[in-house]
């Protein structure tokens, strides 16, 4: 089991240039949102993981200590090109990777290792985590067929007042077959209005190329809420110390 944490973000919205440090650094209930996310990922060795930085990156190495690998994003272009970044570090590895995010400090250890068991046992290419909530942040939303299967994801700005109502969010957090993701994130392309490559794109290629795709859904949950602004900060904080 290996993992790749996103954490090369400014955090423009954040005011973290007022407080002169990238996003992930930013404090929460007294311990950075990265750290965080490292403990609940605590499972994983700690040279198994892969930080990819970028806004301030020194910082990062100075205060994140262990085995963890870094590698440097330092143009950004998007969740796609942030995981290509990191390409080197798993040349000859060949199994499940994890794309978490180093400013989404609520999600679950059990969570993370949940995802991994479903993606062995389903021997799955790609493994989407999927929440229910009833009143849905701007998330996309899973489409299913009638059977029940994942066909796709619509991003809340292109949804319909229909697909609107649909309660299960994508909240791009994955785990994927190593060899399939950096295969085919070098097919990404960036013909989006943010000129970026996107990670959400993979899903798709793996359902386009008739690879296997499940879902791991967890209900009713503060866990998918990151951290963009400075209310969403103090929402994490007030669920980190509800729950110390």
């Amino acid at each position: 089991m290996k993992a790749v944490v996103l954490g090369a973000g400014k955090g423009t919205r954040l005011q973290s240039e007022k407080y002169n440090m990238p996003k992930v650094l930013r404090k929460a209930h007294g311990k950075s949102l990265l750290e965080y996310v490292l403990d609940a990922l605590s499972f994983i060795k700690q040279e198994d993981i892969t930080i990819v930085v970028g806004y301030k990156k020194e910082m990062v190495y100075e205060e994140i200590k262990g085995d963890y690998k870094f590698v440097s994003q330092d143009e950004q272009l998007g969740t796609g090109h942030a995981v290509m970044m990191a390409e080197g570090d798993f040349k000859d590895y060949k199994g499940p990777i994890l794309v978490a995010y180093g400013d989404m400090p609520l999600y679950k250890k059990s969570t993370y290792e949940k995802m991994f068991e479903i993606h062995e046992k389903e021997n799955a290419t790609c493994t989407v985590l999927t929440a229910v909530i009833d009143n849905p942040p701007a998330y996309g939303r899973i489409i299913r067929n009638e059977e029940g299967n994942m066909t796709g994801v619509v991003e809340a700005k292109d949804c319909t007042e229909e697909q609107l109502a649909i309660t299960e969010l994508n909240v791009g957090v994955y785990v994927f077959d190593s060899e399939f993701l950096f295969e085919n994130l070098k097919l990404l392309k960036n013909d989006n209005i943010q000129a970026e490559y996107y990670l959400t794109d993979i899903p798709k290629m793996v359902m386009d190329k008739g690879e296997k795709l499940v879902t791991h859904t967890i209900y009713n949950t503060n866990e998918v809420y990151g951290v963009n602004t400075v209310e969403e900060l103090e929402f994490c904080e007030k669920v980190l110390e509800e729950s110390n």
